[in-house]
């Protein structure tokens, strides 16, 4: 391991935004900041989620966007959460906290009813094992037990095969309203909070000459889908 990496996961452990636990710490005692997450941000803000956020570009261009509500960014990289926990703490920004964990374990964090969205921002699609995939019927499941009514969830990605699974096997077997969906993003007539900023990665796939798609569904709202 690398020295650079081993500074990062010390320097980890002196933030006050970046929560590690392992996973026999959440069988025998469980998550104390579960149901309690607005006593560590000092306010009843909604709370959106970023489940598999890498550096956390997107969740901390959201939370300069919009501090009104609290922004939490997940994934399992203590090296890649590094970057984002830091620049929070040096901007300062307090409407941003970090999770290192597997997503298959996100609902150990939060209590029913506690996020009010969520984005998956160009995570692995899992060409070949789709029960993997971040929008897969299992992990809409474990998302409903922390989802607060008609919450709202967001997929960009530049994996036409992901957008494709998640819009026309995944979602019309929901109660789900599809209030957005594209699969061309920067080509189509949608304006709206999804091309605010851009992933380190979706920089680079649209320098690629890669298409990004997206989807905006509301949870527990009649069908409905409005197209590119």
């Amino acid at each position: 391991m690398g020295h650079h990496k081993l500074q990062r996961f010390a320097e980890n452990l002196t933030f006050p935004n970046l929560f590690q636990v392992g996973f026999e710490q959440l069988e025998q005692e469980g998550f104390a900041l579960k149901g309690r997450w607005a006593e560590h941000f000092g306010n009843q803000n909604p709370i959106t989620l970023e489940l598999g956020c890498g550096k956390g570009d997107y969740t901390l261009a959201l939370a300069r966007i919009h501090p009104e509500r609290n922004y939490i960014g997940v994934d399992i990289k203590g090296a890649r959460l590094w970057r984002g926990a830091k620049t929070a703490v040096e901007e300062p920004l307090r409407n941003v906290a970090f999770i290192r964990t597997r997503i298959e374990l996100i609902d150990r964090f939060f209590a029913p009813g506690e996020v009010s969205e969520v984005w998956i921002t160009f995570c692995d699609p899992q060409l070949k094992k789709p029960n993997k995939r971040l929008t897969a019927p299992r992990f809409l499941d474990t998302y409903a037990r922390f989802l607060a009514p008609q919450s709202t969830m967001h997929l960009k990605t530049d994996s036409q095969e992901l957008y494709d699974y998640t819009l026309n096997e995944v979602l019309p077997e929901r109660d789900v309203e599809v209030v957005a969906s594209t699969n061309d993003l920067y080509n189509s007539s949608y304006d709206g909070e999804a091309k605010l900023t851009q992933t380190f990665y979706e920089r680079m796939f649209l320098a690629e000459g890669k298409p990004i798609t997206y989807i905006q569904w509301r949870n527990n709202q009649t069908k409905q889908q409005i197209n590119k």
